[in-house]
């Protein structure tokens, strides 16, 4: 188990970033960043999901005196067009339509920093995600659910619902749903 006499926050608006944590037995204290997650032309998935978390995690230190902040960022690829929370309900739609029957890639970027020693790991996991054939009517009794409008891809693995939608993964389940626990736990254990 971590322990640490250092305060843990997660700087992050997602309840399952803070599930994945608690998870953990890690004690934090949530908060958070609200910014701009552009998404810039042209860049690599590994890049964008680094800069955004580290985008967050410099936004998060002017608001915490001392401790450990941990952020992250999700994106979905597809091929290569990066995906990001759907704007409304018919851009869900089209999104998920567009990721039925294929094989796609979720990228979490995550930022650990220790603002006692000044020391940061920034890292990222990449999962490979394959879609059964969606109907067209499933996809839009989904978004009637609201649970699509707030996620990378329009979808979480760990809805009731949208884990119908995942035929197979490759690679870690947890970066899915939002913080590759592995990783994230490992540079906590690192960064004490």
């Amino acid at each position: 188990m971590l322990k640490t006499g250092l305060k843990i926050y997660l700087a992050s608006k997602s309840p399952r970033r803070r599930k994945l944590l608690k998870q953990l037995g890690i004690k934090f204290t949530s908060l958070s960043v609200d910014l701009n997650e552009e998404i810039l032309d042209g860049e690599h998935p590994v890049a964008t999901v680094k800069r955004l978390a580290l985008h967050k995690s410099d936004s998060a230190v002017p608001k915490i005196k001392n401790g450990i902040v941990i952020t992250a960022d999700t994106i979905v690829v597809l091929k290569n067009e990066i995906i990001g929370k759907p704007e409304n309900r018919d851009d869900a739609f089209n999104i998920l339509t567009k990721l039925s029957g294929k094989t796609h890639k979720v990228y979490t970027g995550f930022v650990v920093r220790n603002l006692a020693t000044k020391k940061k790991i920034t890292g990222y996991e990449k999962t490979d995600v394959t879609f059964r054939k969606l109907l067209p009517d499933e996809i839009r009794d989904y978004i009637k659910t609201g649970s699509p409008m707030d996620k990378a891809g329009a979808y979480g693995i760990q809805d009731d619902f949208g884990a119908v939608f995942v035929k197979k993964i490759d690679g870690c389940y947890y970066n899915v749903v939002g913080l590759p626990l592995q990783k994230v736990y490992k540079a906590l254990l690192e960064i004490l």
